[in-house]
């Protein structure tokens, strides 16, 4: 029903349309080529984040910003819910990089991580743990550290996986785009846990690549 929602309507012409769209071309193009975002640890994933063209701030030693969207998995039968928008700022992000832009996704892998997104801000390494997602088709070779930390994370660079430290950077609840997409204030819980928000048509290509990549599970 997403799908054809989005493609009826076609993409949304706002600033938050545009935001979510190209949150939706991020998911795909990460997690649908064959040395991407394993599907496997996708379809585990409690939300996933997009947030695309990270870039350097004019202002401050390696401080960057970017602006994107996560969605989580919810209801009885953890189809995705929608989209709750997303401010990502400071941090280093690795000197290997440069200035350029960088696209990111996270993967929440666990409840405890899903919590830190009903805070208004908290900072990846510090209050969240997080490490860098294996790569590849198959999740085998991740190592304990992943397998252990509450948030993954993957960014690519000018086409290349850039294997990015996010630690130090912080994450922030949107609140303008949230209100703006909606038409009015949403709780963040509405949309992390119970799901009882509809998705947006803005939303709806965005939420419709996640289902397309990692399907409601059936194992619950």
């Amino acid at each position: 029903m997403l799908a054809a929602l989005a493609a009826a309507t076609g993409p949304d012409q706002t600033k938050e349309g545009k935001r979510l769209e190209a949150c939706r071309e991020v998911i795909e193009e990460l997690a649908g080529i064959q040395e991407g975002i394993p599907l496997d640890l996708l379809e585990k994933a409690e939300c996933a984040a997009a947030i695309p063209g990270v870039k350097k701030a004019a202002i401050g030693f390696g401080g960057r910003f970017g602006y994107g969207a996560v969605a989580c998995r919810a209801g009885s039968q953890a189809s995705w819910g929608p989209p709750l928008m997303l401010e990502l700022k400071g941090g280093s992000f690795g000197l290997q990089i440069g200035g350029q832009e960088t696209d990111v996704v996270l993967l929440f892998m666990n409840q405890n991580g899903v919590d830190y997104l009903l805070r208004n801000k908290f900072t990846l390494g510090a209050d969240a743990s997080i490490a860098v997602g294996p790569v590849g088709r198959a999740a085998a070779a991740a190592t304990d550290a992943q397998l252990r930390a509450e948030i993954l994370s993957y960014s690519r660079s000018r086409g290349l996986f850039a294997g990015i430290s996010l630690e130090g950077a912080s994450l922030k609840q949107d609140e303008r785009a949230n209100r703006v997409l909606y038409g009015r204030k949403v709780r963040p819980r509405d949309l992390v846990r119970n799901a009882s928000q509809e998705t947006p048509a803005a939303g709806a290509g965005f939420i419709a690549a996640l289902e397309r990549l990692a399907p409601r599970r059936t194992d619950e």
